[in-house]
């Protein structure tokens, strides 16, 4: 679990490269440059780990690329405090991300040795969020709504309507939609009923799963 100045000094470059594709908040900046990806990925990837690309972790499931992770974490701006539901825990790199913007973190995984595995890294990074749990997604977590933000990390071919229903009025729903390649989406809700839509561009996910419990 080591984390030496030649890591800081390659996310300082990451940190760089991501100002240049045009990540502008500077705290998503701040906790990129301060995260040990490296500790996210197997350690045959260590050498890699603060290029710009997504690698393989447990599960058949990826670790997104650093620019994804940045765009959607500053899509949701985040305040402190903010309760923000994430759907795709994964390798948690995404999870230390909102952690170190100030969120209050509810996250859920599907895929039950990435659950556990998670489960035991993020305390050993110093990293505690309120809530982690092994479940569908799609479900989200009604029990622990409503949210401040909801950030989907998995490609969907829906929106789905549980998870717009536990969002807070206001609040920011950031979602890849699509089957194989998806539109970045975020969804601001208005009123009860009412979703304003934005669209970013084209990404690429692994699919969200759902209806594993």
């Amino acid at each position: 679990m080591k984390d030496t100045n030649k890591h800081q000094g390659l996310r300082n470059q990451l940190v760089k490269l991501l100002r240049e594709k045009g990540i502008t908040d500077e705290n998503v900046l701040a906790a990129i440059a301060k995260i040990p990806r490296h500790l996210f990925l197997d350690s045959s990837f260590e050498d890699f780990a603060y290029q710009d690309k997504a690698f393989p972790i447990a599960a058949g499931q990826t670790i997104s690329q650093p620019y994804t992770v940045a765009f959607q974490s500053q899509l949701l701006q985040v305040n402190k405090e903010d309760k923000v539901l994430e759907i795709g825990t994964g390798s948690g790199y995404q999870t230390a991300v909102l952690y170190h913007l100030g969120a209050k973190v509810y996250s859920v995984e599907r895929q039950n040795e990435l659950f556990k595995q998670t489960s035991v890294l993020l305390p050993k990074l110093g990293i505690r969020p309120k809530h982690l749990s092994f479940g569908d997604g799609y479900k989200g977590l009604p029990n622990h709504a409503p949210f401040d933000s909801i950030i989907v990390t998995a490609g969907a071919p829906i929106i789905p309507p549980a998870l717009m229903a536990q969002l807070k009025i206001g609040g920011r729903l950031v979602i890849p939609f699509g089957d194989k390649n998806q539109i970045m989406t975020m969804l601001i809700r208005k009123d009860e009923t009412k979703f304003e839509k934005h669209e970013f561009g084209e990404f690429r996910f692994v699919p969200l799963l759902e209806n594993k419990n």
